[in-house]
């Protein structure tokens, strides 16, 4: 199949593969690390057969949701963590986190700039959403990273009031060029904030970010995180989902948000998807190395092929995300379509620009997924606003998403667009 394809395609699958080579190691690193970890949760959870069947009504006594409480709060070095189906996507979980610890006076200080659109909108400082944080009279402020892509101390320093409840960390870099931190970033972020301001909350988005490093927020003294199971710890199996990890008085809070004082760490029926909910926990790390990898193909492909990544090929990595700047509308629009003739489901389907709700502009999306949106499989999308920017993300086999990424390039070399670029 690869003679067949037109000797740039060729040049530029074989650079790929051979950047892959080199980093491969470094990736299985941090693969085994995480496999071990999860294992080792496992074991201490006592997972159990009987654990696999789920419950029904107010859920009560569900040993299966139980333990995956365990077992993620294990994963990401905290007290407790609140896992559930009824969250609808890491946005929720998020914002569980924060109306359940922040009350009216407080506020939150962003430390890794403005959050992505959803967020944006939930908080309130963008759209015209009711029930949002700052209609409840909590206050937000946010600032932005250093050029060198590190937090601003000074800067965070001179925002700091004794309103600031929280400071927040977005650790992936969003719908954002630049932006993802590392652990290592993020670690000695929380030094200074123990010792500057020892009684502040710490808050985590750890959306993307979760096993792509060797150790997560909580195990550097984060106070409290939240996610996606339909992204990286869902492992492609759970169709729908959240979670919540931090100390336990925290959770308490953000439980009692998600479903109502006193019963949130107790109620949610998991039907018939503990199973998934449990065996998608313990294949996430297998999954998220196969995404890393991929995301190293796509970066060293595109690049090859003339167009700006980021990160770069080579570079380490603490979320899952690969950017590709496409700087055309019409070429954005063609990259996705591209992608989605290589996706398993609606390989037939052309995507197009449309609203999505809490996004202000038209959103183009790659998404045939098993499950919707699930960025734990593959996708693809962004706002179509300059310099139109397309974000890459999951994958759960990085030979699937080699041929998706040679179908984008020969349909936009179809389409005559490659020299738009």
């Amino acid at each position: 199949m690869v003679e067949e394809w037109p000797p740039w395609v060729r040049r530029a699958y074989r650079r790929a593969r051979e950047v892959l080579r080199a980093r491969l190691s470094r990736l299985e690193e941090v693969s085994q690390v995480n496999h071990l970890r999860m294992t080792e949760a496992f074991r201490e959870a006592r997972v159990a057969g009987s654990d696999l069947h789920g419950s029904t009504g107010y859920g009560l006594d569900d040993r299966g949701r139980e333990a995956a409480d365990r077992v993620v709060a294990a994963i990401m070095g905290t007290e407790s963590a609140l896992v559930r189906q009824q969250f609808v996507s890491g946005t929720h979980a998020i914002s569980a986190a924060l109306f359940g610890n922040l009350l009216y006076g407080d506020t939150v200080l962003s430390v890794t700039g403005v959050p992505y659109d959803t967020l944006q909108t939930a908080i309130g400082i963008r759209g015209e959403a009711v029930g949002t944080l700052t209609e409840g009279g909590v206050g937000f402020k946010a600032v932005g990273l250093t050029p060198e892509n590190d937090f601003d101390y000074a800067a965070i320093e001179k925002q700091v009031t004794s309103a600031v409840r929280m400071f927040m960390i977005q650790r992936s870099k969003g719908y954002a060029w630049k932006g993802a931190v590392n652990m290592g970033q993020i670690a000695n972020f929380i030094g200074f904030v123990r010792e500057r301001f020892p009684d502040r909350v710490v808050f985590v988005d750890n959306c993307y970010g979760e096993l792509v490093e060797t150790v997560e927020p909580g195990h550097v003294g984060a106070d409290l995180m939240a996610g996606s199971l339909i992204k990286n710890l869902g492992g492609t199996l759970m169709p729908s989902g959240g979670y919540v990890a931090g100390r336990r008085v925290l959770v308490e809070r953000a439980a009692a948000r998600f479903a109502a004082p006193g019963i949130g760490l107790k109620v949610g029926a998991t039907g018939d998807t503990v199973r998934l909910m449990l065996q998608g926990l313990y294949m996430s790390p297998l999954t998220v190395f196969e995404a890393l990898k991929g995301a190293v193909f796509a970066a060293a492909f595109w690049q090859e092929l003339g167009f700006d990544v980021s990160p770069a090929p080579e570079a380490e990595r603490t979320d899952i995300i690969q950017a590709v700047r496409l700087n055309n509308p019409e070429v954005m629009v063609a990259f996705c379509q591209g992608l989605q003739e290589g996706s398993p489901v609606d390989a037939f389907v052309c995507p197009v620009p449309g609203e999505m709700p809490g996004y202000e502009d038209e959103i183009i999306m790659a998404g045939g997924t098993f499950v919707q949106g699930a960025t734990s499989e593959f996708s693809a999308d962004g706002p179509l606003r300059e310099p139109y920017i397309v974000y890459l993300q999951g994958g759960c086999s990085c030979r699937y998403l080699e041929d998706a990424h040679v179908r984008a390039a020969l349909y936009l070399h179809r389409k005559e667009l490659l020299h738009q670029t």
